[in-house]
């Protein structure tokens, strides 16, 4: 179970790779359209963020079994799986539902930007981003404090403190490929050094 482990780094790699380019605003709809119909745009969508998704449950199982037997790690766990599947949710909207607005604008259908703000940026879907990106926080707040608790109280603090900075890069995006990357190297040497001789030995084998 703790080759899970390894699932957090390539889940921190591909949340850095998903942010290197980022998204016109839905006022300059060309501009939008021309890049929801692209294939980095798709495969971002597909490859990264609804993959990451999986990656991040499986590396909070990794580590819960890591840690060992606690409350805040089991509710880590729970949490962080809760967060990602909402989140998954969100980005397969994206990956299906904007793209083929976008295309259908370019081919000069009207009211797209209208069906945009309704479908891809209803109410709804807007509400189930926004409340799994909170629980997405608070949930690496109590994995932070499980980790902590286990002796490894820098990596507790790097872990709660770079998923905080990357929900925070949805208004300030430009810190999002530094966190996802910060993230991967965080939880890569958690994975190498960190929880090597704190697993409880009922997990070693």
């Amino acid at each position: 179970m703790k080759a899970l482990l390894w699932a957090l780094p390539a889940y921190g790699v591909l949340l850095g790779l998903s942010t290197l380019t980022h998204q016109p605003p839905v006022t300059d709809f060309d501009a939008y359209a021309e890049y929801v119909t692209t294939g980095v745009f798709l495969v971002s969508h597909l490859g990264a963020s609804i993959l990451g998704a999986a990656l991040a449950i499986l590396g909070a199982i990794g580590l819960s079994f890591a840690l060992g037997p606690s409350k805040p790690a089991l509710a880590g766990l729970v949490l962080t799986t809760i967060a990602n599947v909402f989140l998954a949710a969100t980005f397969g909207s994206a990956a299906f539902v904007q793209p083929g607005l976008g295309r259908a604008h370019l081919a000069g259908v009207p009211g797209m930007a209208a069906m945009n703000d309704d479908t891809a940026y209803g109410p709804a879907l807007v509400a189930t981003a926004l409340s799994a990106s909170f629980l997405l926080v608070v949930a690496a707040a109590v994995t932070g404090v499980a980790i902590s608790r286990a002796g490894r109280r820098p990596y507790g603090i790097a872990y709660a403190a770079l998923i905080a900075l990357f929900v925070a890069g949805i208004a300030v995006p430009f810190v999002q490929p530094f966190a996802g990357f910060g993230f991967a190297a965080a939880t890569a040497l958690l994975a190498t050094h960190g929880l090597t001789t704190s697993a409880r030995p009922a997990l070693t084998a």
